[in-house]
C-alpha cells in the first residue's frame, strides 16, 4: 500500500470511532473494554413507582434493536439493569444530572429526578452497537447540563408545521437532551391557536397564509403531554400587542385599545385554562405601546391564573423579576435579570454551513455555564417568507444540524464570546471532534430525515486581500491570468464568509475590515485520484428566510459579478426558475435560488491536482437586490445518500498542493 493510498484510506476513517459517538457530549466520561450484551435474559429494576415510564422506554428500546428478553422476574444469575431514583443523592443539586454505569453484567442508571433518569436513558440509547452483536458500549459517565434551558422555536403563525412533524421535532431533539419548545402561535399572518371565546380569529378569511391550517384545542394539548412526555418544557406564546393583525381582522379591535384590551385578556385566560405549563409568552416585541397599562395588565391576569410570563427583549417593561428572551445582539443580559438567549439564533438568518460554526463555538447568555439568571438558549425560525412545504423549513434553515450543535453548547457550556466566535474556525481540532461525532448521528439517525450538512473540516482556501474595484464589478484583476503569489488568508469550511452580518450588527468574518466596492480572489486545489465528476453546492449569496431578496438573473449567479472557475474553465450556473425576479413581498416562495433547493452541480476533475479559482466582486452593502449583503461563498462537493448529501470521499483541499 502506497503512502496516497494509505492517507486517502485514513481520510475516509476520520470520525469512525472505536466507541459510539455521543451527543451531547457528557461531562465525564470514561470507556472500558467491557460490554454489555443485548442478549438472553435481562431484567430491569427500579427503586421507585416514579422511574417505571423511564424503565418502559429502556425496555421498548432494547426490544427493538436486540434478540434480548426484559423482564422484571427474571432469574438472579440474568444481567442486570437498574434504575435507581435518589432524590437525596449525589445529584440533588442537578436535576437534570445523572450517572451511568455499563459493565458486562449489569448497568445502573442513577439520578435525582425522573428527568435525571431521562436523560440517561437517551445517553444509553446512543451507546447501543449494533455489530457484531447488539450491546452498550461498556463506560463509567457522570453528566449534567450547563444551562436549564436548551430550546428550539416554531413561528407557526408565518408558516405552519402539522402536528405530526411538530411531534417528531420534539422527539428527536428529546433524544439530544433539548428541553424546551417555544411554540410561537400567533402572528399578523395568521392566529393559529383555536379560541371559543374568538371563535373566528382561526377563519380562513382572517388567515393571510395557509389559511385554514391552525391547531384545535384538542391538538394542542396533545402536543403539551407529547412534550411531557418527552421532558420538555412547553413555552405557548401569544404575541402581543404588536404582530397581532389577525387579531384586528378577526374582531375589529387594536389589542391596545380598551375593548381590544377586555378581548385579550378573554383570550390570555383561556389559553392559560388550556396549558398546563408554567409559563405563557406574551412577547411585546416590535411595537409601539401607546397604553402604558397594557403589558402591566395582560402580565396580572397570566399570574392570576397560575402560571409566569416570559417577554422579549427589547420589548416591553416588566419586572425585574419576568424572564426575557434576548433577540437582538447588541443587548447585554443586565445583572440579576434572568434571561434566555436567542441572539445571533435565527436560524431564519443562517447559511447552514457557516453558522453551524458559530453556534459551535459561541458562548450563551455572555457565560460559559448557566445560573438563576442565565438560565440558556432557544434556537428560532422565523420563516417571514413563505416556504413551499414543510420540509423547506427543515432544508433551508439546517434545523437539525443547527440544533444538534446547540444541544451539544447548551448542555457542555463554555464558548467564546459572541464578538470574537462567528463562522471563522478558531480550534480546528475541537470542532474536528464534534463534527465527527455529529456527522455519525447524521448517518445512524437521520437518514430519512432532512439533514442538509456535509463534512468541511478538511475544506481548506486561501483568501487573497482584495482589490479596489471603483464600483465596477467586472473588473479584472491578475489571479484571473494565473497569478496567485499574493499575500493570503487561510479558511477552512465549506461557506466562507468575507464579510457576515444580522443587520446594522457585523458578525466575525474572515476579512478584518471588509471594505465596499473591492473584489477578493479565493481559491484552493483539489487532488482526486481519479478522473470524475462530482455534483457541488455552490452559491454565492444566503437566501435568508426572512428576506425579499432578488432571484439571480438569468446566466449569472447573483447580482455581485461572482465567477467560479475549475482548471481554468468557467462553471456557469443553473438554469434559474424565476429569473431576476424581485418580490415585493414576502409570499414568493423559494424555487432554484437556494443551493439546498436544487441538484448539486456538476463538477469535472481530472486526475492528480485541479485548481479551483473563485471570483468574489462586492459593490455596496447595501442595495436593491439585497438588503443584507453577506460576502460568501459555497463550494464543496457532494455525492447523493438517501435524503440527504455527504461530502464526497477521496479528495484532499490544499491550496498548496500538499497531499
Amino acid at each position: 500500500m502506497n503512502k496516497l493510498t494509505l492517507f486517502l484510506l485514513l481520510l475516509t476513517l476520520t470520525g469512525r470511532a472505536q466507541h459510539p459517538a455521543l451527543l451531547p457530549l457528557p461531562r465525564e466520561l470514561a470507556w472500558t473494554k467491557q460490554s454489555f450484551a443485548l442478549t438472553g435474559i435481562i431484567q430491569l429494576k427500579t427503586n421507585s413507582a416514579d422511574a417505571k415510564p423511564v424503565a418502559d422506554s429502556i425496555a421498548q428500546f432494547i426490544q427493538q434493536v436486540s434478540p434480548a428478553t426484559v423482564s422484571q422476574n427474571a432469574p438472579d444469575t440474568a444481567k442486570e439493569i437498574a434504575l435507581l431514583l435518589e432524590p437525596n443523592g449525589a445529584f440533588s443539586q442537578q436535576p437534570e444530572g445523572y450517572a451511568l454505569t455499563v459493565l458486562g453484567r449489569s448497568v445502573q442508571l442513577r439520578a435525582a429526578t425522573v428527568r435525571g433518569l431521562f436523560w440517561g436513558y437517551q445517553t444509553l440509547r446512543q451507546l447501543h452497537q449494533a455489530k457484531p452483536q447488539p450491546v452498550l458500549a461498556g463506560c463509567s459517565i457522570s453528566d449534567y447540563p450547563a444551562f436549564a434551558i436548551r430550546g428550539f422555536m416554531h413561528d407557526v403563525g408565518r408558516s405552519f408545521i402539522p402536528v405530526a412533524r411538530l411531534k417528531q421535532h420534539i422527539a428527536v431533539l428529546s433524544r439530544y437532551k433539548i428541553n424546551t419548545f417555544h411554540w410561537h402561535l400567533t402572528e399578523d399572518l395568521a392566529w393559529r391557536l383555536q379560541s371559543d371565546s374568538i371563535p373566528n380569529l382561526t377563519d380562513s378569511t382572517v388567515t393571510k397564509r395557509f389559511p385554514g391550517q391552525f391547531y384545535t384545542k384538542q391538538q394542542a394539548r396533545e402536543i403539551a403531554d407529547f412534550c411531557q412526555a418527552n421532558q420538555v418544557l412547553l413555552i405557548p406564546e401569544i404575541d402581543m400587542p404588536g404582530h397581532s393583525a389577525a387579531f384586528r381582522r378577526a374582531t375589529g379591535h387594536d389589542m391596545q385599545s380598551d375593548s381590544g384590551k377586555l378581548l385579550v385578556k378573554k383570550l390570555l385566560r383561556e389559553v392559560c385554562a388550556l396549558f398546563d405549563v408554567p409559563y405563557i409568552h406574551i412577547g411585546t416585541d416590535e411595537v409601539a405601546f401607546k397604553n402604558a397599562s397594557f403589558v402591566p395588565k395582560m402580565a396580572a391576569v397570566v399570574r392570576e391564573s397560575g402560571k409566569e410570563v416570559i417577554g422579549w427583549i427589547p420589548g416591553a417593561r416588566l419586572e425585574q423579576s419576568v424572564i426575557r428572551q434576548m433577540w437582538m445582539g447588541t443587548i447585554k443580559p443586565k445583572p440579576g435579570q434572568p434571561v434566555i438567549d436567542s441572539r445571533d439564533l435565527y436560524f431564519n438568518h443562517f447559511s447552514a454551513q457557516a453558522d453551524l460554526i458559530s453556534v459551535f463555538q459561541r458562548n450563551i447568555c455572555d457565560t460559559t455555564s448557566g445560573s438563576a439568571e442565565r438560565l440558556g438558549a432557544i434556537g428560532c425560525i422565523w420563516n417571514d417568507r413563505k416556504l413551499a412545504d414543510v420540509d423547506q423549513v427543515e432544508r433551508l434553515n439546517g434545523f437539525y444540524p443547527a440544533m444538534l450543535t446547540l444541544a451539544e453548547r447548551a448542555w457542555r457550556g463554555g464558548g467564546q464570546p459572541l464578538t470574537k466566535a462567528g463562522p471563522v474556525l478558531i480550534d480546528k481540532v475541537a470542532f474536528a471532534g464534534f463534527e465527527n461525532r455529529l456527522l455519525a448521528h447524521k448517518q445512524q439517525h437521520f437518514t430519512n430525515l432532512i439533514f442538509p450538512y456535509v463534512r468541511q473540516q478538511n475544506l481548506h482556501w486561501r483568501i487573497i486581500q482584495p482589490f479596489p474595484n471603483g464600483g465596477d464589478l467586472t473588473n479584472r484583476f491578475p489571479p484571473e491570468d494565473g497569478k496567485l503569489d499574493y499575500p493570503g488568508l487561510d479558511a477552512t469550511g465549506a461557506t466562507i464568509y468575507l464579510r457576515h452580518t444580522w443587520g446594522p450588527a457585523i458578525v466575525r468574518g474572515y476579512l478584518d475590515k471588509p471594505a465596499p466596492n473591492h473584489t477578493a480572489y479565493v481559491y484552493t486545489h483539489i487532488y482526486s485520484p481519479k478522473p470524475q465528476t462530482l455534483g457541488a453546492w455552490v452559491g454565492f449569496h444566503n437566501y435568508g428566510r426572512s428576506e425579499k431578496d432578488a432571484s439571480p438573473p438569468a446566466g449569472q449567479w447573483g447580482y455581485k459579478g461572482s465567477k467560479l472557475w475549475v482548471n481554468d474553465q468557467e462553471i456557469q450556473p443553473p438554469v434559474w426558475e424565476t429569473p431576476g425576479q424581485h418580490p415585493a413581498d414576502n409570499e414568493a416562495v423559494y424555487t432554484n435560488e437556494p443551493y439546498e433547493n436544487r441538484p448539486p452541480l456538476p463538477i469535472s476533475l481530472k486526475k492528480g491536482w485541479n485548481k479551483v479559482l473563485i471570483k468574489l466582486p462586492v459593490g455596496a452593502f447595501q442595495t436593491t437586490d439585497y438588503r443584507l449583503v453577506k460576502w460568501l461563498f459555497t463550494f464543496v462537493p457532494v455525492r447523493p445518500n438517501g435524503l440527504n448529501y455527504d461530502a464526497a470521499d477521496g479528495l484532499i483541499f490544499s491550496p498548496d498542493k500538499r497531499r
